[in-house]
């Protein structure tokens, strides 16, 4: 059959649509798929002070059109409480438990330190969406971006309404806010907080004592770095090489010989 111009047009964009909506509802699956498994991983955060030598790229996030438009009317309201409450009632609600999660975790991202605090608050008095599983990571991640700011009273008082909820800290909550207290170069509490973090029956693991040992060998606290390493030999696996790990990783920049 001999199709005249205008049919041979008419047909072909007809084709092209058909194959352009296959390839956005590919993309679409593609999308969530990649979503569902990144939520899925178990993330392991480096708090405190940490090097950025050899730091592998981060993974990309890939985030949902309508939460990347939450993000911005949220950017463009930050300076109005009025306006900024508003896109949380009537926008940030609107979005699934799954976005909500994106735009807080986009904003901790981007240092956007307000916005967060805003949204966590959101996220906390929501009790029908049912966040209650993810409270002690979603306030680990607070404690941790407030101690990247150095806002240490902001922090302690994160870490208290944990306590005051009647949740029970985890190993990772004490170790953001050791970290934070670190970032301060607060010895005192961040050793004041190890010793409560024990006696509460949390264990201490590998990072808690890096975090402990490497910034008290830059203050130059010997002694007490030498309590840690005999405490760490309960905790840790492979105890002799978790400290020459933390001998290479810290103490060689400083000329420093850890006694094994």
């Amino acid at each position: 059959m001999i199709l005249s111009p205008h049919e041979w047009i008419f047909l072909t964009k007809t084709r092209l649509q058909n194959s352009n909506s296959i390839n956005n509802r590919i993309d679409y699956y593609d999308n969530f798929e990649n979503n569902r498994r990144r939520r899925s991983k178990v993330t392991t955060v480096v708090c405190g002070l940490r090097s950025y030598k050899n730091k592998k790229p981060p993974t990309q996030m890939v985030i949902s059109k309508e939460s990347v438009q939450v993000i911005q009317a949220l950017k463009l309201a930050k300076n109005s409480d009025e306006k900024l409450n508003q896109v949380l009632k009537l926008r940030l609600l609107r979005l699934l438990k799954a976005d909500v999660l994106d735009v807080l975790a986009e904003l901790q991202r981007q240092n956007q330190l307000h916005l967060s605090l805003k949204v966590l608050e959101f996220i906390i008095n929501d009790e029908e969406a049912g966040y209650d599983e993810l409270l002690l990571p979603l306030y680990s991640d607070t404690i941790l971006l407030l101690g990247k700011n150095k806002m240490i009273e902001m922090a302690e008082e994160m870490f208290n309404r944990v306590v005051e909820k009647g949740l029970k800290p985890d190993t990772r909550l004490f170790n953001e806010m050791i970290g934070a207290y670190l970032q301060v170069d607060n010895t005192e509490k961040a050793m004041n907080l190890y010793r409560s973090m024990k006696d509460s029956g949390c264990l201490p693991d590998e990072l808690t004592f890096t975090i402990l040992i490497k910034n008290l060998l830059k203050n130059g606290e010997h002694e007490l770095v030498e309590t840690l390493k005999k405490e760490s030999f309960d905790y840790v696996n492979e105890h002799d090489n978790f400290v020459q790990r933390v001998q290479q990783k810290h103490a060689k920049k400083k000329h420093i010989k850890l006694v094994m």
